[in-house]
């Protein structure tokens, strides 16, 4: 066992004795964390870098299980990062899934379970299009969503972002996409909260 701190951590040579693997391997996969998340090292035992065990042997672990989920399949979520839907309104519409119409578990890894994505994002459109009034309150949306919610023309929404009128409410979370742009997700239940309070002109 390898000691750092006061706590336990891996150098290389710990994690190619514990676990097989090549030094190219973890090297490589070190130059990559960018890109696969892995841990950063906490400091250095002589001249090799160490990482602390907990965190490492974490994301081995879930790199092991992701390995055996075929291609376009995601998670819980995974599918609230990308459709701006809490864990409670995603968990939700699984549990009416009988009188939804939600598409079944793809495959289950652990207690991991794994959905279609496309199959579960045409679900879900045709599921928005005809069941707003039971949308989940804390359902987050995109500045689209709140648009269309609204009634208004998206094109008016979009500069909301930079001069917010008097009520609207601030992004409860706001993803990098690359390229500059900012995705803003607001809770449904704010925005309805605003729609309501919105001043209206008179013709």
């Amino acid at each position: 066992m390898t000691m750092l701190g006061g706590r336990r951590v891996y150098t290389r040579g710990d994690l190619m004795e514990r676990y097989g693997l090549g030094r190219s391997t973890l090297e490589k996969w070190y130059r990559e964390q960018d890109v696969n998340g892995h841990p950063e090292a906490v400091g250095s035992v002589g001249s090799q870098l160490a990482w602390d065990s907990e965190e490492w042997d974490r994301w081995y672990a879930a790199r092991q299980v992701s390995r055996k989920v075929p291609a376009g399949l995601v998670t819980r979520d995974e599918l609230s990062a990308r459709y701006g839907l809490s864990r409670h309104a995603l968990k939700k519409l699984w549990s009416e899934r009988e009188n939804n119409g939600h598409p079944d578990v793809a495959c289950q890894v652990g207690k991991a379970l794994y959905w279609d994505e496309k199959q579960w994002a045409a679900w879900y459109t045709g599921h928005q299009e005809h069941s707003d009034d039971d949308d989940d309150p804390d359902a987050l949306v995109t500045l689209a969503e709140a648009a269309r919610l609204l009634g208004l023309a998206q094109s008016s929404v979009t500069v909301y972002a930079r001069r917010p009128p008097a009520g609207w409410p601030e992004p409860v979370r706001q993803e990098a996409l690359g390229g500059g742009r900012v995705r803003r997700l607001y809770r449904r239940g704010d925005v309805l909260a605003y729609g309501e309070t919105r001043p209206t002109h008179r013709t």
